[in-house]
């Protein structure tokens, strides 16, 4: 399986109305980037994304980008059946035991069906503070543990550069950033330096400042509250952060 394989080739369709040829030319690539163009419907979405969900057929693949479960579902069906490993075992596997997390087992993930709607599920993971800030550890050190690749570097730059614009930065493959893919930043944008994170329901983030050598993470446990913390929230407290810092921009650090 490659980036750049399409839909078609890997033999992806779904429950009716099934995928139409047009859409069978998404990539894996564009899955990642949440740039498929395929409005199929899909599961574990919220009422905010159900509302801005563009018709069907309305983009063809590449095009447009919005942040869409299906593409994550999806591509999260084909890593599995291109490993030959469940997701939650796989993560166990290839990121947890590396890097030693304290708390994560396989039994944190669990799969929300779609039902007959769609044939695949969302995957949803369940991870402690301090085990979320070693994954955006390992981010921050380019995919390297110690003495050990763990991540191939590449892969790190290529995923957490931006690919689309968003209203407060740019998106790349699963990842949110603080630098627009084409265009000036907006006059929302309130982040200093280039920064990157994951963004999880309710507002669970872990965010990494490569030039800061800083990972900041928030959790929200769902079983105790419903409230969530919003992107502006996590970005004032990165920017406090940064302020604390002297940070005035993407220019170097001042000397001590």
């Amino acid at each position: 399986m490659h980036l750049d394989d399409t839909l078609a080739q890997l033999g992806v369709d779904d429950n009716e109305p099934a995928l139409s040829p047009t859409e069978k030319q998404a990539t894996v690539r564009m899955l990642l980037e949440a740039r498929s163009g395929v409005y199929h419907p899909s599961v574990y979405e919220t009422a905010e994304m159900q509302a801005t969900k563009p018709p069907r057929y309305s983009h063809p693949p590449g095009t447009f980008w919005y942040y869409n479960n299906w593409d994550f579902n999806t591509v999260g069906a084909i890593y599995a059946k291109a490993t030959g490993q469940d997701i939650f075992q796989a993560l166990q596997t290839e990121i947890a035991n590396p890097i030693g997390m304290q708390d994560y087992r396989p039994s944190d993930g669990h799969y929300v069906s779609g039902g007959l709607a769609t044939r695949y599920p969302a995957y949803l993971i369940d991870m402690s503070a301090r085990d979320l800030a070693r994954f955006a550890l390992l981010y921050l050190h380019d995919g390297r543990w110690r003495d050990r690749q763990i991540v191939p570097a590449e892969w790190v730059a290529e995923s957490t550069q931006s690919y689309s614009d968003t209203t407060t930065g740019g998106y790349g493959y699963m990842w949110w950033t603080s630098v627009p893919a084409s265009r000036p930043r907006g006059p929302k944008a309130a982040l200093l330096r280039p920064t990157f994170w994951a963004d999880g329901h309710l507002g669970q983030y872990a965010v990494v400042v490569p030039s800061l050598d800083l990972v900041v993470v928030n959790r929200i446990d769902a079983r105790l509250t419903s409230k969530r913390m919003g992107q502006l929230k996590m970005e004032k407290l990165v920017w406090l952060a940064e302020s604390a810092q002297n940070a005035s921009g993407i220019g170097p650090e001042p000397a001590n």
